[in-house]
């Protein structure tokens, strides 16, 4: 395999020509990565949209502090992880309890 083949990473951009952009992308191989350089054509190459919720995410916390700031009264913007369901009863009436057990080892031979 050549030894600059398509890796489908996210990289960064340090050069750019007329028809080509220069893309430093991080290869692991082994324990280790290596910094490659590699030259793509600009048809191959797209923005990341990685940073684009980021952004949004920054947007929306900017308008809702900006309508809190204007009714006088403290928000958090801060994302908080899944938190657990919440505690229910789960009804038997027409869901009768099954009972579980393994499938014996059957050997197909």
């Amino acid at each position: 395999m050549p030894h600059k083949f398509y890796h489908g990473k996210t990289g960064i951009v340090y050069n750019v020509t007329k028809s080509s952009v220069g893309v430093i992308i991080n290869k692991q191989v082994g324990n280790r990565y290596i910094e490659k350089r590699v030259n793509l054509r600009v048809e191959h190459v797209k923005h990341s949209k990685c940073r684009l919720e980021f952004l949004n995410r920054v947007k929306a916390n900017a308008a809702a502090k900006a309508a809190a700031k204007a009714k006088g009264e403290h928000i958090n913007v801060k994302r908080q992880p899944l938190q657990p369901r919440t505690a229910h009863y789960v009804s038997s009436k027409n869901n009768a309890p099954i009972t579980v057990a393994p499938i014996p080892y059957e050997a197909l031979v």
